[in-house]
């Protein structure tokens, strides 16, 4: 028998492939980065220096303009009516609220094209407004405006300031130019002592000046009423006598000397002003009833007055007046000391200029 054919083996035919290329290692170019220039030091501070700048003066513009307008706007429509006072003021506030997006958008278009010019333009031209609108505040016709903006915001309180501030304008405007300026002659000896006085007692001197001119007009006496020295001391809380001693260094201050006569009155005056919450007027109106009858503030409480305008009807003469009196007096030596000299009230811009000087001891409302 024929024997089956073993299958045939293939020869495994090694194939000799090229060898593959190693791979050539790679090499890492050096790219050399550019290095960016670092701004100067200076440069970054230069910058917020410039837009602090023009902050600033923007924002003084702006808020000055707004002062001026809105005390403008209710001078001219004052009232209580709708047509004619209400609704007219509030279209203008309205058209101030969009003027002023409308500048503001208008500014900052002008502030790109300064800017490519140089960066110093916008700054400059910022405080350049400022400039301009501060020249504006300082003229006489800015008081006004002023007032009325006061008024605006002041409400109730400071339409009673203005008149009692419009009482004093007018008794200086009374007053004998002459009489005045002997008494601020004669009132020369006792200034040192004013001064010292009201330093101690963080008062201003020409307050305790226009107390001393309505009390003995620099004429130190005593009256027939109990009063002393230059100004007319009569009944002193103790307290107060034992502070003007302690700042004299004396155990009991004598009255007939000026100096401690001085600082009994700066210490009265400062324990009055202190128990009527600063209330100037009231201050003075206490210092000039002082304890008797309980003192001013027990008087108020009897009647239900909450100002001095509610207590000056139930007052006499004397005391009623003694507040508008010490003022004027004393607005004229803040006159004499600013101007070195006695400005006629209404003769020209007086009016203004003395308006704008401001009353003694007022002026801190500001």
């Amino acid at each position: 028998m024929n024997k089956p054919a073993a299958p045939r083996k293939r020869a495994s035919v090694k194939l000799e492939t090229a060898p593959k290329p190693k791979p050539k290692p790679r090499t890492t170019r050096k790219t050399s980065k550019k290095e960016l220039p670092k701004p100067p030091v200076g440069s970054f501070k230069h910058r917020l220096l410039m837009i602090g700048l023009e902050v600033l003066g923007l924002a003084i513009t702006a808020v000055s303009a707004v002062m001026i307008l809105l005390g403008y706007s209710a001078g001219w429509f004052s009232g209580t009516r709708f047509f004619t006072s209400l609704l007219p003021f509030a279209i203008g506030v309205l058209a101030l609220i969009v003027a002023a997006a409308v500048l503001l958008i208008g500014w900052w278009r002008l502030r790109k094209w300064l800017q490519d010019r140089a960066a110093i333009l916008a700054p400059v031209l910022a405080l350049s407004f400022a400039l301009v609108i501060g020249w504006f505040v300082l003229q006489n016709h800015f008081a006004q405006a002023f007032g009325h903006f006061r008024m605006l915001v002041g409400g109730k309180q400071e339409a009673s300031r203005v008149t009692l501030a419009h009482q004093v304008y007018a008794a200086y405007r009374r007053y004998d130019t002459a009489q005045l300026l002997q008494m601020v002659n004669r009132a020369e000896t006792y200034n040192p002592a004013i001064v010292e006085a009201a330093k101690v007692f963080d008062i201003d001197p020409n307050l305790l000046q226009g107390i001393a001119a309505t009390e003995s007009s620099f004429l130190p006496r005593d009256s027939r009423d109990g009063g002393h020295g230059l100004f007319q001391i009569t009944q002193v809380p103790k307290a107060v006598m034992a502070q003007a001693g302690k700042q004299l260094a004396v155990s009991k201050p004598s009255l007939l000397d000026p100096r401690h006569n001085a600082f009994i009155a700066a210490a009265t005056l400062k324990y009055y002003l202190t128990e009527m919450h600063n209330d100037l007027f009231l201050g003075l109106l206490a210092y000039n009833i002082g304890p008797a009858n309980g003192g001013l503030r027990f008087i108020m409480q009897q009647y239900g007055a909450i100002d001095f305008v509610t207590i000056q009807p139930y007052l006499q003469q004397l005391p009623r007046d003694y507040p508008i009196r010490v003022l004027s007096h004393a607005l004229a030596f803040r006159l004499w000391k600013i101007e070195g000299k006695l400005p006629v009230y209404e003769e020209g811009d007086n009016a203004m200029r003395i308006q704008r000087i401001g009353i003694p001891g007022l002026q801190a409302e500001l």
